[in-house]
């Protein structure tokens, strides 16, 4: 594995120079280092983009987390709780050259005529190119891996969408064929090499994207239910269709969070919104699920961190007296996988999108929501069936609200990304989230600002910033 980042480094600069600065002889000096791979494969540039996109599933998660008060900050003031700027041009950069393998496995493609790697790689550009799309709107795209333009040109928000969109329904198309030249290399593929049927799944993964994509407009006219339901009806059917990636240099980089929480570095807490949505306090209902995601307290308790405001005295982060990330959970221990979209997600997307027409089909959906994340967290069957039991999740097909479910889809999508589109969509309104302690807004945050980097790079294309209150496109 250390191998492949080493080289998934050297691919990346040298497809993504369209988006650098550096003079040639930079380049130059990276191939003559014997430890490097001198000419991409296939096999090697799907190992390097799907280990970037889940390895980018995480970057972009640690941002969100306490914008969705999964995590809070052990100390009052926090850059992140307190919605302040900050440079993310790592990020950016992580995505652009995930990105740019991921191009240059698609060209490569191309040429050996493989509509499987060709497919995947449509796959792997669209998201991490949504990625870019939801923390900063527009972005370069269309210009983007072009050699000859060291100055890309900003697309339009709404344009990369609709530009992920489109490489989405080339995935569909290329891995619907059943000829490739050239198939997929299992034990390359870090997301679905394990698999029986990796070409299927790949092609599964591509339509729960671009369902998850078409529920995101869910605020503006062009949202399309049926359609909606289209994607997922080709999609995902059980947990086993999962897209995860579980391959590390050491360990997940949540469990590294978590141990360095345990060695008082003070990462990891998390959000009394979180604690108080699962421990009965929020909903008067005692979620099974927290068991699997922190432990108790030294006072053998659940109790969070209130974002802004920091760790509580008389502790104040020096003891384990609020709840942080565990490394016990099978989300965030050493083997656990990043859940890149997932089977629970997709039936809340299916509840939603019937909850117009079919309050029947959303009820049922969101119980299936419900069932399949605890099994995916590995809640007894018995804890899982009291929970779903109980009144106030039981609701009935007639009593069933976007409240609930949001709410459940909040849980499901712990520390995802797509749980930030969640928010936003949904305006923040889970009952009890207020703005954090010492908020540098006046409202929620609504984006990120654009990177130093960047500007330094790309100045005279960068979009002049807007408040971080400013909406989205999709979020009006």
């Amino acid at each position: 594995m250390q191998k492949i980042i080493k080289y998934t480094l050297y691919s990346a600069l040298i497809a993504a120079l369209g988006l650098q600065s550096c003079k040639k002889s930079y380049f130059d000096s990276l191939s003559d280092n014997p430890n490097q791979v001198p000419t991409a494969t296939l096999s090697t540039l799907l190992a390097t983009s799907t280990y970037k996109a889940a390895n980018n599933n995480y970057l972009i998660g640690s941002i969100t987390a306490p914008y969705v008060q999964y995590t809070a900050n052990p100390a009052a003031n926090g850059a992140g709780d307190t919605y302040q700027a900050i440079d993310f041009t790592t990020t950016w950069d992580a995505l652009y050259f995930a990105m740019a393998d991921a191009n240059e496995m698609k060209k490569l493609a191309v040429a050996q005529n493989s509509s499987e790697y060709k497919g995947v790689a449509d796959v792997l550009i669209a998201y991490n190119l949504t990625l870019v799309n939801d923390l900063w709107g527009d972005a370069p795209f269309s210009e983007a891996f072009n050699i000859n333009n060291l100055t890309p040109k900003y697309d339009k928000q709404q344009d990369v969408y609709n530009q992920a969109i489109a490489l989405l329904d080339e995935a569909i198309l290329e891995l619907a064929k059943t000829d490739a030249t050239v198939k997929l290399a299992p034990t390359s593929d870090l997301i679905y090499g394990k698999s029986t049927t990796e070409r299927v799944n790949w092609l599964k993964m591509a339509y729960a994207l671009k369902a998850r994509l078409l529920n995101k407009i869910s605020k503006t006219s062009a949202y399309n239910p049926t359609a909606v339901l289209a994607a997922l009806g080709s999609s995902f059917t059980a947990n086993t269709d999962d897209a995860i990636m579980a391959t590390f240099k050491e360990r997940n980089p949540w469990a590294n969070v978590a141990l360095s929480n345990s060695q008082q570095s003070l990462g990891g807490w998390l959000s009394e919104q979180l604690i108080d949505a699962l421990n009965g306090k929020t909903f008067s209902v005692f979620d099974p699920r927290i068991e699997k995601i922190t432990d108790k307290t030294i006072n053998n308790i659940y109790i969070g961190t209130i974002n802004g405001a920091g760790n509580r005295l008389p502790g104040a982060n020096t003891t384990k007296d609020e709840c942080y990330i565990s490394r016990n959970s099978p989300w965030t221990s050493d083997t656990s996988p990043i859940f890149i979209v997932t089977f629970a997600e997709l039936k809340f997307i299916e509840a939603e999108a019937y909850f117009n027409t079919d309050k029947t089909k959303a009820y049922a959906a969101y119980l299936a929501g419900i069932s399949a994340n605890m099994d995916k967290f590995q809640v007894t069957a018995a804890n899982r069936d009291a929970y779903l039991a109980n009144p106030l999740v039981s609701v009935g097909a007639a009593a069933l609200t976007k409240d609930l479910i949001f709410k459940e889809k909040y849980i499901a999508t712990y520390l995802n990304p797509e749980a930030w589109n969640d928010a936003r969509r949904f305006d923040y309104q889970y009952k009890d989230f207020g703005m954090p302690a010492n908020a540098a807004l006046p409202t929620f945050i609504r984006r990120l600002d654009y990177t130093q980097g960047e500007r330094s790079k790309n100045g005279n294309n960068v979009p002049i910033d807007v408040p971080r209150t400013t909406r989205l496109w999709w979020d009006q």
